[in-house]
């Protein structure tokens, strides 16, 4: 069980984990922003386009309608489809796709261009280094090693 917690806690503790919690927490701000633009700027403009005030409450099928007492106090909300609702989701996730299209494509350009450089860099390093001299041969070899003995013997 030990192994098992500390395993965890290595886990835990990786960079890794925390830039993915900082990413969570900063999507979730993001789609408040989102769902702020779409609720309170795009429906309200497509519902006047499209002859309401708010096209979130217009697009709505109630199935079964609410039950009233005397007071007119709901007793029973009943069963209401909200089209309008749904609408509005698509159109956010629409938003959040295409600004995360947007910087998967940015981040890989630029990925890209941090490759090229790097080629371009090493291509030129490479371009800069003299070429090393020729290894000698076999015979060259053996013709020195022998030119060493004969001075040695003498």
């Amino acid at each position: 069980m030990k192994k098992f917690f500390s395993e965890f806690k290595d886990f835990i503790s990786r960079g890794n984990v925390l830039d993915m919690a900082i990413g969570v927490i900063i999507a979730t701000a993001f789609s408040a922003i989102t769902n702020s633009l779409v609720n309170n700027v795009l429906m309200p403009l497509i519902g006047l386009i499209t002859g309401g005030t708010d096209f979130t409450d217009r697009l709505n099928w109630v199935v079964v309608a609410p039950t009233l007492d005397e007071a007119g106090e709901v007793v029973d909300a009943g069963v209401t489809i909200g089209f309008g609702v749904f609408v509005s989701a698509i159109i956010n996730f629409i938003i959040i796709a295409f600004i995360c299209f947007v910087i998967v494509k940015s981040f890989n350009k630029a990925a890209k261009l941090a490759a090229e450089k790097a080629k371009r860099e090493a291509e030129a390093a490479a371009a800069e280094e003299p070429a090393a001299p020729p290894a000698p041969t076999e015979a060259e070899l053996l013709t020195e090693i022998r030119d060493l003995l004969k001075s040695q013997q003498k």
